[in-house]
């Protein structure tokens, strides 16, 4: 990563963002009954590792996580609204429930 790049990540209270990046509003979602936050549109994958959220379930013999970022690899599967989904394909959305796999 650049040395530029570096500096403007910043720790928030919510995990980390690109400073001065233009967002839509933030909206409220569950992961595993917890009350989350994230801009409206952002994927479920990218919201929950902003949160602090790396384990996103069980595999067989590791837990699963984001990995490919683009739906190929389906180690994001979670439940979402009770249906299964790869959580870098869902765009995070108000009253979304999302839960592990």
């Amino acid at each position: 990563m650049r040395q530029g790049a570096v500096a403007s990540l910043v720790v928030m209270e919510q995990g980390l963002r690109i400073a001065g990046i233009a967002r839509p509003d933030e909206v409220p979602f569950t992961w595993d009954g917890r009350l989350l936050r994230a801009p409206a549109g952002e994927s479920l994958a990218a919201a929950l590792i902003s949160a602090g959220v790396r384990r996103l379930g069980e595999g067989p013999g590791a837990p699963r996580a984001a990995f490919c970022m683009m739906g190929s690899c389906q180690q994001c599967l979670v439940r979402v609204d009770g249906r299964l989904a790869p959580a870098c394909l869902v765009p995070v959305r108000a009253g979304l429930d999302a839960r592990p796999a």
